[in-house]
């Protein structure tokens, strides 16, 4: 908790959308605060200012001569040539060569440099440049602007950078792209952060809409799968309820791997039939048409699927002939052609042995997004569910060749349509029959769109005590590798011991002190650490000095290779005690601080893959 925080702020920041929600810290006579839904106030036109429960996650970079002049101005900012949100969605679907969308996506795409000014990509018009991660930052900085405009005006104290906030990203999101979100969130001003896996979020979420029912919706042995289908990525997780001192309990035992693959290749997809309707007759669609066309579809997805009595929804793009002036070329997406392209191309009937088909890829290609190759999520699942048949938190039913989920909660926008939802359970239950098992129960979701948000709230909640905690603990002990001290030896290497800093079930938020001497941390100069996890040795309290193993006993992660900064002139090897931080997202940060507590350097590894 911050010193003198008044709320908890969740925050969803998406790929497609971005929301917020808040609750104030529990108090006696307060202990379970309402979680409100925060209204963003935005542009919505020229000159106009409207709350809206969602800030679409868009940047449009105005010329100078576009707009009059103070209509792009917001209550807390004025003389700004960007703005963010329903009406840059909006513009950027007629002009999106100045349009900046997929931020998220291109935050985490290990193909170009991240903090580099890359955005808008493909773009040939002189504008401003944003990186991904400035870009990220902007969103951030408005939702700050509009809550101090609307919750601080008279209350100081209420400000967001003096709350305590907790950000969402996917669960597969690589160590690179959750610092740079931290650091996103820094550039906007925010410090006291803290990221949260978003199914988690979602199922947290879930948990505060059931109150006490929850326990009546599920039961010990349970294998719960979320699955998550955002505008970026798809997400899963497997929470296994459990039982701890008669009470039941949950626990996370397993996290995707990163799929880029959401709710913007259904949106390509749906520009590219539109495409084919207008070239049938006899419109010819150019790359700058088919990029607004792009954005014209994700709203009419968007506005299909949230609507069940609507049948279809106009597009239109701008003409580009030369003799037509402020001309629009007109066309329609049917609801029945949405169901048919995202239900037969993204969730196609597959068996639970059929996995993510690989694609030869061209040698050269443009530095663009990393999409899956292939859009099946369907396979996708089926090889998340095999992969963790053997998880040692499960009870493996004989015969299973995939973990079988007993019940399942959707999230993402995309996921609100029951037939999307319907076919997916289809899918799943005719894997779960053909092994003789029993369908999947559905779990009842919320605003889909807002959820992920509420649950960060939620779990702020969780953080003070009260609340239910999904638990994961880690299922290995890790050590961190030292160097023996010892003369030099021509041919030979000073041998290797190895230190415990987290043992086995160490709960996911804990912070080690290890304890016993200071160590030498090397500093200025390209270094490897060796990180080593264990199923075998779960005893060893941190501290614990392993001087040699048996084969098998300790597995070597992949090393980190890195050159540590110096600090207030500190350098070659540096005197050090030993912080272990296992934190919310499954990585774990070796803090290495200086005998004066002044100076840090902190190593992370990401144990996900190993757990």
């Amino acid at each position: 908790m911050k010193e003198n925080a008044k709320y908890i702020i969740g925050m969803d920041l998406g790929t497609t959308n971005c929301a917020m929600a808040y609750v104030e810290y529990p108090t006696a006579g307060n202990e379970k605060p309402e979680i409100k839904n925060f209204a963003i106030p935005q542009l919505t036109g020229p000159g106009v200012v409207e709350e809206r429960p969602l800030l679409p996650s868009f940047m449009y970079i105005a010329s100078e001569i576009e707009f009059p002049k103070g209509s792009l101005d917001l209550p807390w900012i004025s003389g700004q040539n960007y703005f963010v949100g329903e009406f840059a969605q909006k513009r950027g679907a007629e002009s999106p060569k100045r349009l900046v969308s997929s931020a998220k996506s291109w935050l985490c795409n290990e193909g170009v440099s991240r903090e580099d000014k890359i955005l808008p990509s493909g773009n040939d018009v002189e504008c401003e440049k944003f990186s991904p991660i400035e870009t990220s930052a902007k969103y951030l900085q408005h939702l700050k602007n509009a809550w101090n405009h609307k919750m601080a005006a008279t209350d100081k104290n209420a400000v967001m950078e003096k709350q305590t906030i907790y950000i969402t990203v996917p669960a597969s999101f690589d160590a690179v792209a959750r610092d740079l979100t931290l650091k996103a969130a820094s550039l906007a001003g925010l410090s006291n952060v803290t990221l949260l896996e978003e199914p988690q979020a979602a199922f947290y979420s879930w948990i505060n809409n059931m109150d006490a029912k929850w326990r009546k919706e599920v039961k010990e042995g349970d294998v719960i799968l979320v699955f998550d289908i955002g505008g970026g990525t798809t997400d899963f997780s497997l929470i296994y309820v459990g039982q701890q001192d008669g009470e039941m309990s949950l626990n996370r035992i397993a996290v995707g791997n990163h799929i880029l693959l959401g709710g913007d290749n259904m949106d390509v997809a749906l520009a590219n039939l539109v495409r084919t309707k207008l070239e049938a007759s006899g419109k010819k669609i150019d790359n700058w048409q088919f990029q607004a066309l792009w954005y014209s579809a994700r709203a009419a997805k968007e506005a299909l699927l949230s609507d069940p009595k609507a049948e279809k929804v106009p597009v239109t793009i701008l003409s580009r002939g030369k003799s037509v002036i402020g001309g629009v070329i007109k066309s329609e997406i049917l609801k029945s052609e949405i169901e048919s392209i995202l239900i037969e191309g993204f969730l196609p009937k597959s068996g639970s042995d059929e996995m993510p088909l690989k694609q030869k890829s061209s040698g050269i290609t443009e530095l663009g997004l990393p999409y899956a190759s292939d859009p099946a999520i369907t396979r996708h699942l089926a090889k998340f569910l095999t992969e963790h048949v053997s998880n040692e938190n499960y009870k493996k039913k004989a015969g299973a060749s995939f973990i079988h989920p007993s019940a399942m909660l959707f999230n993402g926008g995309v996921m609100k349509s029951d037939l999307l939802q319907g076919r997916v359970l289809e899918t799943i239950n005719s894997w779960l029959e053909k092994e003789k098992s029993q369908n999947v129960k559905l779990l009842p979701s919320t605003n889909m769109d807002l959820a992920v948000a509420r649950g960060a709230a939620y779990f702020g909640i969780v953080k003070t005590g009260a609340g239910i905690r999904i638990k994961g603990g880690t299922a290995r002990s890790y050590y961190i590798g030292l160097e023996t001290a010892m003369p030099a030896v021509p041919g030979m290497r000073a041998p290797m011991k190895a230190l415990c800093v987290v043992p086995a079930k160490t709960e996911e938020g804990s912070v080690i002190a290890v304890p016993g001497k200071e160590f030498g941390l090397r500093v200025g100069e390209a270094s490897e650490f060796k990180l080593f996890a264990s199923t075998t040795h779960k005893a060893e309290a941190p501290g614990t000095i392993l001087e040699e193993w048996s084969e098998g006993d300790l597995l070597e992660t992949p090393p980190l290779e890195t050159s540590l900064e110096k600090k207030d002139g500190l350098e070659g090897v540096v005197p050090v005690k030993i912080e272990t931080h296992v934190t919310e997202i499954g990585t774990v940060e070796i803090w290495c601080v200086s005998r004066d507590d002044k100076n840090r350097w902190k190593l992370e590894f990401n144990i996900r893959e190993n757990e």
